[in-house]
């Protein structure tokens, strides 16, 4: 399935249950704007409605220089508090979206990944990147603050101390530190990107679909103490068992074969 919006995105899901989600921008490095984001708001929403739900989101974008080099100065220049913060709530909500999909999401790194783009990836469950791409929230140095969660979101992936260092200098990062910092989860060789991506979304179509979202709801609980997080842990484990895909996983383990998961 191929389905256009506008001159922006662009969504496939293949019959595996692979869903690509496009940023298509690539004469302005993929920068987001106020249109770009409308469009993958109103994607993330037909993702969201799709019978069956897809098994893994891939978040890529368009040419190889830049995953998403950041938002549009050239909108931004001019936008009063006022607009400011519509502007901020608009790509908070995509990052918002992309973490609550029960599926997972998978972010496609290649060239800048700057400010918001950084901010897109820290949304995604897990980010394979590129040798050549490279990471930062530099907004301190245009004399602003990451908008899009990225204040809240590189200290939960990397640690509070590293992530206040990233934000004040605004330094850049190479594919290589962010993987030793956390922040990305694999990296390949440029030529060896898409293989290695589908090689990762073809085991994670192997994965329960319904075990994986419950996974995702825990680790999003908001339980403060070790002992409710513990508690919470249990009564998902435990709600799992009895379910279709429990019993496939399981038996078909003992039975020595892969296992045949549900999508509905």
């Amino acid at each position: 399935m191929s389905s256009p919006i506008g001159p922006w995105t662009e969504l496939v899901v293949t019959p595996e249950g692979v869903a690509r989600l496009e940023i298509r921008r690539p004469e302005a490095l993929n920068a987001l704007n106020s249109a770009v984001l409308a469009e993958l708001r109103a994607r993330l929403e037909d993702i969201a409605r799709l019978t069956p739900s897809p098994r893994v989101l891939v978040l890529a974008s368009a040419g190889d220089r830049a995953f998403v080099a950041g938002s549009d100065l050239a909108e931004l220049v001019n936008l009063g508090p006022n607009e400011a913060e519509e502007f901020s709530r608009a790509g908070q909500d995509i990052c918002h979206r992309l973490e609550l999909l029960p599926c997972v999401v998978v972010a496609r790194v290649q060239g800048f990944a700057l400010g918001s783009g950084t901010e897109l990836a820290l949304a995604c469950d897990l980010v394979i990147a590129s040798e050549t791409a490279v990471f930062g929230l530099p907004e301190t140095g245009l004399g602003v603050i990451p908008g899009h969660g990225g204040t809240a979101r590189l200290a939960a992936r990397v640690g509070l101390g590293r992530a206040r260092e990233l934000m004040i200098t605004g330094r850049k990062l190479p594919a290589a530190e962010a993987l030793r910092l956390g922040l990305v989860d694999r990296v390949a060789p440029a030529d060896r990107l898409d293989a290695e991506l589908d090689a990762l979304t073809a085991h994670l179509t192997q994965r329960s679909p319904s075990a994986l979202a419950a996974l995702k709801a825990l680790m999003r609980s908001p339980s403060a103490t070790l002992e409710a997080r513990l508690a919470e842990e249990t009564r998902v484990f435990s709600n799992l068992f009895g379910a279709p895909d429990q019993r496939e996983g399981m038996t078909a383990f003992l039975e020595k074969r892969a296992p045949r998961f549900r999508t509905d």
